[in-house]
């Protein structure tokens, strides 16, 4: 999907996004400490397309999930090799290369971009003070997937807290449905803000084996909206969504 390439690792000093902290509290009278990460809060839209009837997913490359990958093939051992002088030559070649990344890596050591590439819904950061979830979620099917719709036109699913153990933030899920007629770009996301994402359509008979399929990165947001999806609005379409 992408070419990744010139990685390099740096300390993160400073950043608009991603604060840490550490906190001390005492919790029945035990003194505890705890690290965390304050950041801003989000939105997700799970966009289906009475047209075609399908869902409307982003795909793009996390850099997060790319390392996490790259961290745990690095921590694997070794495939096994004869002891031959080609193999001796090389272990010693992979030996010397075995550098951490922010010491710099030879590129054959990196994974393929798509070890961080992962099926998600539309969403977005809510940091415009002066604007509504909805009005931010309109915001960011447009830009991400081409759908013009009204914020009035978004129905909420719910809110829940993400990531609880490092960032505690909110996001809120809403649902929208678009036609053909809505589509005024082919969206992408917002290039002035480093955005590079493919918009994906998952029928809705498919909906069920895809969120399931472990073989496909999604994130959990994916497979919660297609529950909900199957459980609340699958009868007014009368199309089994294949669980």
């Amino acid at each position: 999907m992408e070419e990744i390439n010139n990685i390099e690792v740096v300390p993160c000093t400073e950043s608009d996004y991603l604060k840490p902290f550490r906190v001390h509290y005492s919790q029945n009278g035990t003194k505890k400490s705890w690290d965390f990460m304050r950041t801003h809060d989000s939105v997700s839209v799970l966009i289906f397309n009475t047209t075609s009837h399908c869902f409307v997913l982003v795909k793009q490359f996390r850099p997060a999930v790319y390392m996490c990958e790259w961290e745990k093939a690095k921590t694997q051992p070794p495939k096994s090799a004869e002891k031959t002088e080609e193999g001796a030559a090389e272990a010693a070649t992979e030996s010397q290369q075995g550098q951490s990344a922010s010491e710099g890596e030879s590129s054959s050591q990196w994974l393929p971009a798509s070890a961080g590439v992962t099926y998600e819904l539309c969403a977005g950061l809510v940091d415009k003070p002066d604007l509504s979830l909805e009005e931010i979620a309109r915001q960011e099917v447009l830009e991400e997937c081409g759908y013009d719709v009204p914020a009035s036109k978004l129905k909420k699913i719910t809110s829940y807290r993400s990531g609880v153990g490092v960032t505690g933030a909110k996001q809120t899920m809403f649902y929208a449905e678009v036609s053909d007629d809505n589509c005024v770009s082919p969206g992408g996301g917002e290039p002035k803000e480093g955005e590079l994402i493919e918009v994906v359509k998952v029928p809705l008979h498919e909906a069920m084996t895809f969120a399931y399929d472990e073989r496909i990165p999604k994130t959990m947001g994916v497979i919660f909206s297609f529950i909900w999806f199957h459980n609340n609005m699958s009868p007014k379409y009368k199309i089994s969504t294949n669980v």
